[in-house]
């Protein structure tokens, strides 16, 4: 285990970042199923990579799959990765109201079953895109995301690695990391008060009992949501360059 606090610059950050050139952006709506329920995910891809990609599969926040992700997605094809947002709510579901988005995710936090099962729908559907290897994926999410992905992780996924930023980090009542497959990288700010220090802590020692193969970034005075730069009030642009450059290193070492 590692925690980091950061003092790069973030223009150092940006010049390390890697650039895939010609590259040649195809960016596509997926429709699928799972059970009788439609939804419909997002996919971005180097069409001039070919087929079979190393993938990175995006869980969504509480507003629901939206431009949000799919920028991630496409910021991620320009780098040379396969990207696939799934959706957890369903075709059409994107809950405008902090009521609707409360009764959403608490739907499924409360049916953590549930939860896992949409995960997995939505990899199959990514699975059935050509350019993208579900073989060679890594799990990414923001916010209710964050907390999503390690419930995946905690499922025992064989994924090759899991990227909590800004998550939810409670671990629920008679659940732990023993099942844990792969590398899981934490990213999240020291002023989260949906998930402040004392979560983080509480985390890396449930990780450390389990054995579980883990980084931790911390982003000093870093707020709840620090990468949504629609939240003005929230987003910090040092910790979002800096948390970006840190994924893409796990990315590099997982996929690659």
């Amino acid at each position: 285990m590692r925690y980091i606090f950061h003092s790069m610059s973030a223009a150092a950050l940006l010049a390390m970042t890697p650039a895939i050139a010609q590259a040649e952006i195809v960016t596509e709506t997926v429709r699928y199923s799972h059970g009788d329920q439609a939804f419909e995910g997002y996919a971005a891809y180097n069409s001039a990579l070919g087929e079979e990609q190393p993938t990175v599969i995006i869980i969504h926040d509480w507003d629901g799959l939206g431009d949000y992700e799919k920028a991630r997605a496409e910021m991620l094809a320009q780098a040379g990765y396969a990207a696939f947002a799934v959706d957890l709510f369903g075709e059409g579901v994107r809950p405008e109201s902090i009521e609707r988005r409360r009764e959403l995710t608490n739907a499924l936090y409360a049916d953590r079953d549930r939860m896992r099962a949409l995960m997995e729908a939505g990899l199959g559907a990514a699975g059935d895109q050509s350019a993208i290897d579900i073989d060679t994926a890594v799990a990414i999410g923001y916010c209710f995301g964050g907390a999503a992905a390690l419930e995946w992780a905690r499922a025992g996924s064989d994924l090759e690695g899991f990227v909590s930023f800004h998550g939810g980090l409670g671990t629920p009542d008679g659940q732990s990391y023993e099942q844990v497959q792969a590398p899981l990288l934490v990213l999240h700010g020291s002023n989260d008060q949906i998930a402040p220090m004392s979560a983080v802590a509480d985390l890396a020692t449930r990780l450390d009992e389990d054995g579980v193969d883990y980084d931790m970034e911390i982003y000093g005075g870093a707020r709840h949501a620090f990468t949504d730069w629609h939240a003005s009030e929230r987003y910090d642009a040092d910790a979002d360059l800096k948390s970006w450059a840190a994924m893409m290193d796990f990315l590099g070492q997982a996929l690659n």
